[in-house]
């Protein structure tokens, strides 16, 4: 499970990378944070696949369930002034963060 959740939180962040290079980084602020993104997804993967840590895998789930945030509520509300619009992207992202999510989260609380 754990290698599952490596994998999809590096898909996670290739897409932010493809997004941020085809477009994103030209907004002021969601540019940096797409940025932020996927250098933070990389490391964490990096550093759960080298330890197997449970505390990096919650780690991990929790950051994969913060970025679907983002998402949704710059979707529905708008954030740092820009509102996303909904697009296949968007949407295998989002379903790719919550399968993370539960193969994170299913790695961190197994029983010893």
């Amino acid at each position: 499970m754990q290698r599952v959740g490596c994998a999809l939180l590096i898909a996670s962040g290739a897409i932010h990378l493809d997004l941020y290079l085809t477009g994103y980084r030209t907004l002021p602020t969601i540019g940096w944070l797409f940025l932020l993104q996927v250098i933070s997804a990389l490391a964490i993967a990096v550093s759960l696949n080298v330890t197997m840590s449970r505390r990096i895998a919650a780690a991990g789930s929790g950051f994969l369930m913060s970025t679907l945030a983002g998402y949704l509520w710059s979707l529905r509300l708008g954030l740092f002034g820009f509102r996303e619009v909904r697009t296949t992207a968007g949407l295998v992202t989002g379903t790719i963060e919550i399968v993370g999510f539960v193969a994170l989260a299913g790695f961190a609380l197994r029983p010893n």
